[in-house]
């Protein structure tokens, strides 16, 4: 949880600065030794002169706000308004509070790939805690499951699993003591993925209760419904509904300015469930992939780009299926340029082409 000290006194800038130089190389041979971060401390500065440094004048009633070692907004003093944990951050690995009660827990992973930013959510009720997806191994789960107990005394009562992908189940069986939900088709899934581990094992990862359409449940007075609204990233995809804080969970159906990995993609319907998506009665949208913007509610433009995607990747299929170009032709000829700025472009686009090919010509089932 953040720290918020309001400081209204003149201070001498260029001394703390030095001292966010030292803030800066401490997290950096934190982050060098593999250690996990301190929580962010967020500053509120006003009512001081600030030397902006790049030959304008100083501003000399200045308000700005230093995000651990980061600096935010930067103005005239005013009205401002106080960040919560580290809701103002675009990027940054850990726990960050969303609004109140709701959480996401952002793992980077550098090794080559089309991701690199695994998110969970995690809702915090009175009655106990709601988490959205494991992630991909039991010492991250493990690292989840410490952040959680800094926010709150209630105990894990739930883990709700989306995907049944490795990146998001590995560390299912951290939650062997918790009830575990998923949709019927990713337990299908799942225990196709789990076939080779020993029972034991197998059954410390599987969903207690599958369901069909929908399951709702009510822990500490929330309303909290898992919804299945389409296939989509996968066949067995569910979205996570919070209805009084309207907040919905997307876990891989949605990715926050990351091109979609269709590797068991339906993508027609992936379109199709992300219009549902977009008709819940909800102002924030938690992405499985990336940094959640500035603003949350941003996520609901964001929503919209990630269905655009889809759509114009299938537009541009059905124009190559039409003159009949084969599958590798293609992959060879399509090229979307306003989307070359999304992470993870060069190894899924051609991806996301056979895909929507083989979809196209009835190679999917």
């Amino acid at each position: 949880m953040s720290q918020v000290n309001r400081k209204s006194c003149r201070i001498a800038v260029v001394a703390y600065l030095l001292s966010l130089a030292a803030v800066a190389a401490s997290a950096w041979s934190t982050h060098a030794a593999g250690q996990a971060p301190a929580a962010t401390k967020v500053t509120v500065f006003q009512g001081t002169p600030l030397i902006v440094g790049d030959g304008r004048p100083p501003i000399d009633n200045a308000t700005f706000i230093v995000d651990g070692t980061r600096f935010g907004r930067v103005g005239r003093t005013g009205p401002t308004a106080q960040p919560t944990a580290s809701r103002g951050a675009v990027t940054g690995a850990g726990l960050r509070q969303i609004l109140s009660g709701h959480y996401v827990y952002i793992h980077t992973d550098d090794a080559p790939g089309v991701s690199s930013t695994f998110n969970s959510g995690i809702i915090v009720t009175n009655e106990g805690v709601v988490v959205v997806d494991a992630l991909s191994s039991e010492a991250i789960a493990r690292k989840v499951r410490e952040a959680i107990v800094g926010v709150t005394p209630q105990p894990v009562r739930f883990l709700i699993s989306s995907t049944f992908h490795d990146r998001f189940t590995g560390g299912n069986a951290v939650y062997r003591d918790i009830f575990r939900i998923g949709h019927e088709d990713y337990r299908t899934d799942l225990m196709r993925l789990l076939q080779n581990e020993a029972p034991e094992q197998r059954n410390a990862k599987l969903p207690h209760q599958t369901f069909r359409d929908r399951v709702t449940f009510h822990l500490g007075g929330k309303e909290i419904r898992v919804l299945h609204l389409g296939r989509a990233h996968t066949r067995g995809d569910s979205v996570v509904f919070v209805p009084e804080d309207r907040i919905a969970y997307l876990s891989e159906m949605l990715n926050f300015e990351e091109f979609p990995y269709t590797a068991d993609a339906y993508p027609s319907d992936w379109i199709r469930t992300l219009q549902a998506a977009e008709a819940l009665e909800a102002d924030i949208f938690v992405p499985g992939h990336g940094f959640l913007p500035e603003n949350p509610r941003d996520t609901r433009q964001a929503l919209g780009r990630h269905r655009q995607i889809l759509a114009d990747v299938r537009a541009a299929v059905e124009k190559e299926v039409a003159r009949g170009a084969t599958e590798a032709q293609a992959v060879r000829n399509i090229d979307l340029p306003q989307y070359r700025r999304f992470k993870g472009y060069t190894q899924a686009m051609p991806m996301a082409v056979r895909r929507t090919y083989q979809e196209l010509t009835g190679g999917l089932q």
